[in-house]
C-alpha cells in the first residue's frame, strides 16, 4: 500500500487483519475537499482487493469531527454543469464504499454533519462517541445533500424522520442519533476506537465469504423486489455450500472446535 497517497489527507494503518482509515485534516474538522475523495476511492479500491484485511474501520483524526462535510469554499462558485458531476463523483465514491465487499464501520468521534454524515450513512453501521453530533445542513447555504444523503437517511430511519431532519438541518446528538436508528451504538469517547475494534473482531470469527455474502444479499436486495431478492439469497446460500469454508465451518462445529477460514 502506497504511504504517498494516504499521507494527502488520509492515514492507513493496518493490523490483525483489520484496517484503520483516518480522514487527516482535524485543522478543518476533516471537511471533505476533491482531494480527500480520491484518496478515498484510491485506498478503497486497494483495501478491497487486500486479502490480509477483512475489516475496514474509518474515524477522523482529532476529537472534533467525523468529517464536518464539503468544503465550502469549493462548493461556493460552482455552476450547474459542475455541480452534477461533483455530486456524482461523491456518490459514485461512497457506493465504492458502501460496497466494497468488506465491513466498514464508522467510528464517529465528533461532528458528522453534511458529506461527514453522507459517508457515515454508506458505511455498513456506526458506532458514536457520546460527543458525536450528526446531520445534513444542506439547505442552509440552498443545496441539498448530493452524496447519497436524501437516499441512505430515509431506508434507515424512515421517511418522516429524515425529512424532518433535512428540513430543519437540525444537528441530533448521539441519543437522538441512536433512538432515531442514525447510529447503532453510543459508547464514551475514550472507548470508540476499542469498540471499533472489538466489533471487528467479532466479525473476524466468522467466515469470509459468508460475510461477504450477506452484504451483497442486503446490498444488492435492497433495490429489487422481493421474489427477486430472494432468489439472489438463494443463489449466494448455494454458491457457499460448495466453498471450503462452509465444509469447514460445518466440520468445525460437529468437532466442537474453532474454524480455520481459508475464504475459500
Amino acid at each position: 500500500m502506497s504511504d504517498a497517497l494516504v499521507s494527502k489527507t488520509l492515514l492507513c494503518d493496518i493490523e490483525g487483519k483489520i484496517a484503520l482509515v483516518t480522514l487527516n485534516r482535524p485543522q478543518v474538522l476533516n471537511a471533505l475537499n476533491s482531494q480527500v475523495f480520491t484518496d478515498l476511492k484510491n485506498i478503497f479500491a486497494e483495501l478491497a482487493e487486500e486479502d490480509e484485511v477483512r475489516v475496514i474501520l474509518i474515524t477522523g483524526a482529532g476529537e472534533k469531527a467525523f468529517a464536518a462535510g464539503a468544503d465550502i469554499n469549493e462548493l461556493s462558485e460552482i455552476s450547474r454543469t459542475i455541480g452534477q458531476a461533483l455530486s456524482h463523483r461523491g456518490q459514485a465514491i461512497f457506493r465504492q464504499i458502501e460496497t466494497c465487499g468488506k465491513p466498514v464501520i464508522a467510528l464517529i468521534n465528533g461532528f458528522a454533519l453534511g458529506g461527514g454524515c453522507e459517508l457515515a450513512l454508506a458505511c455498513t453501521f456506526r458506532i458514536a462517541a457520546s460527543t458525536a453530533q450528526l446531520g445534513l445542513p444542506e439547505p442552509k447555504v440552498g443545496l441539498i445533500p448530493g452524496y447519497g444523503g436524501t437516499q441512505r437517511l430515509p431506508r434507515l430511519i424512515g421517511p418522516s424522520a429524515a425529512l424532518k431532519l433535512l428540513l430543519t438541518g437540525e444537528r441530533l446528538d448521539a441519543g437522538e442519533a441512536l433512538r432515531l436508528g442514525l447510529v447503532d451504538e453510543v459508547v464514551p469517547p475514550e472507548d470508540l476506537l476499542t469498540r471499533g475494534r472489538q466489533l471487528a473482531r467479532s466479525i473476524l470469527t466468522m467466515a469470509p465469504l459468508a460475510i461477504a455474502g450477506c452484504l451483497e444479499a442486503v446490498h444488492e436486495g435492497a433495490g429489487r423486489d422481493l421474489d427477486s431478492a430472494l432468489r439472489l439469497e438463494s443463489r449466494i446460500f448455494g454458491h457457499l455450500c460448495d466453498s471450503c469454508d462452509k465444509a469447514e465451518g460445518t466440520r468445525a462445529f460437529l468437532e466442537k472446535r474453532s474454524p480455520s477460514w481459508t475464504g475459500r
